[in-house]
């Protein structure tokens, strides 16, 4: 069987107060109804940070949280674009007459990288004109993804509207590439959960190709988000695409080290393959062939056998091409633990031993280190928060999405769950203005959701 294209269906009972809300939002601007809705949801990942676009799996899930578009079709070959915040202003475009910022990011960037990522794979020639309103309940730069689900969600609204048939697969592959517009060299985690989830089951993605394996959690445990309330934009900060380049040069000098062609190799998983040895093999080999200490420039062109100018060429991306320092060990450190740590969680949730949930927790926990102490994703604020959600209650904390601010998840047993959110609000959010203004979006737990998907009222 084929795999499906997302689902159309009617708006859901306990939701229909919100679709008509964002209809009469629409009417009220447009003076028509939108001829449909299209909904993404952000995600949580549970474990597997910084490795999707090193080659290697991950476990997210979908949450509740969602970015959804109502929208309707134009034959005037423009682009309107508004959002029921009234915080983000309206933008208005030709279909072909616009531009992609990637330094100074805004929120229609991320609809014109899904509409121009469609257009273009599908070859549209005269893609249909769009009214679009647009409301967001993912907490920006957050770490749960609100600017691939908003990707995702302009994806799949310009296919339908210009009857562009793209299974979620397709969809998936086409919005992972598409956000390259805008300067981010993603993995493709967030748009394949966004797309492939389903109700009540966490996903086991994998990459190369696409495939995505249902995850039954242990019960008698929920899982909780707690927001650091530390905003961080990874297309706007260099910080997210230094990793990927780290990781890159990474595999490169490891592979030039073992007679490999090094030029063809960008993926630290990719090296492995090329290696045939286990993940733990790869990591004494990171250890026998990368040095702690940073290498400077002129150390990686020496011992790669190419001058500063191929080098960017070769494996340099544009906002990262005037580093001069790269820290690679640790990088690697960190990607062939935690690709071993996502393998050993999914076990530990197939095989159920009798202190799985004990397991779970300290592969968490395991992971923020290594995100903490060996990837420098972390911040002062995810640190503290991590620490006082394993002192409220839960087994396992780690900060989840690209990191640098944004939100921890922490395991959290089910009959200890109430206690825990107010041991967590009164330790981290009422004693800061701006946090406790943010609680109610920012602490909640949670339950795996369902993908993207079509509603029609």
């Amino acid at each position: 069987m084929s795999e499906p294209a997302p689902a159309v269906r009617p708006v859901p009972g306990h939701q229909k107060d919100r679709y008509d809300r964002l209809k009469e939002s629409f009417r009220q601007k447009y003076g028509t109804d939108p001829e449909f809705f299209a909904r993404a949801p952000g995600r949580v990942n549970l474990i597997g940070e910084h490795i999707d676009y090193c080659g290697y799996a991950v476990l997210p899930m979908a949450i509740e949280q969602d970015i959804v578009i109502a929208a309707a079709t134009t034959d005037d070959q423009k682009l309107t674009l508004n959002n029921v915040d009234p915080s983000f202003s309206e933008f208005t475009t030709t279909v072909d007459g616009f531009t992609i910022d990637k330094s100074q990011p805004r929120w229609f960037h991320y609809f014109l990288c899904g509409f121009k990522g469609v257009v273009e794979h599908c070859k549209i020639d005269k893609p249909a004109g769009l009214n679009i309103m647009l409301e967001g309940t993912v907490p920006k730069s957050s770490g749960l993804s609100s600017s691939s689900a908003l990707v995702c969600c302009a994806g799949m609204t310009t296919a339908r509207a210009n009857k562009c048939s793209l299974t979620k697969k397709e969809l998936a592959e086409v919005c992972t590439w598409c956000e390259r517009y805008i300067g981010t060299e993603g993995g493709g985690m967030d748009q394949s959960i966004s797309f492939l989830a389903e109700a009540g089951t966490a996903k086991l993605i994998e990459f190369n190709p696409l495939k995505a394996t249902d995850v039954s959690l242990p019960e008698g445990v929920v899982f909780v988000i707690s927001n650091s309330c530390v905003e961080a934009n990874k297309a706007a900060f260099a910080h997210y695409n230094v990793r990927v380049v780290e990781c890159r040069l990474a595999a490169q000098l490891i592979a030039q080290s073992k007679g490999l062609e090094w030029r063809k190799l960008r993926k630290l998983g990719d090296l492995q393959a090329a290696l045939g040895v286990s993940l733990g093999e790869m990591g004494s080999i990171v250890d026998q062939l990368l040095h702690k200490e940073p290498y400077n420039r002129e150390e990686v062109c020496r011992e790669l056998g190419v001058t500063s100018e191929e080098l960017q060429e070769t494996s340099l991306s544009q906002n990262t091409k005037d580093l001069t320092t790269f820290q690679l060990h640790d990088r690697a450190a960190h990607v062939y633990g935690e690709a071993d740590r996502v393998f050993r969680f999914k076990a530990v949730c197939d095989e159920k031993p009798s202190d799985a949930l004990v397991q779970l927790g300290g592969l968490m926990n395991a992971s923020h280190a290594s995100c903490r102490d060996l990837y420098n994703c972390s911040c002062d604020e995810l640190d503290q928060l991590t620490k006082l959600c394993i002192e409220a209650g839960a087994l396992g904390s780690r900060l989840t999405g690209a990191g640098f601010g944004g939100c921890a998840v922490s395991l959290v047993p089910a009959d200890k769950l109430q206690a825990f959110l107010q041991t967590v609000q009164t330790g981290y959010y009422d004693n800061d203005p701006t946090r406790s203004s943010r609680v109610k979006e920012s602490l909640f737990a949670t339950q795996p959701g369902d993908g993207a998907t079509f509603f029609v009222l």
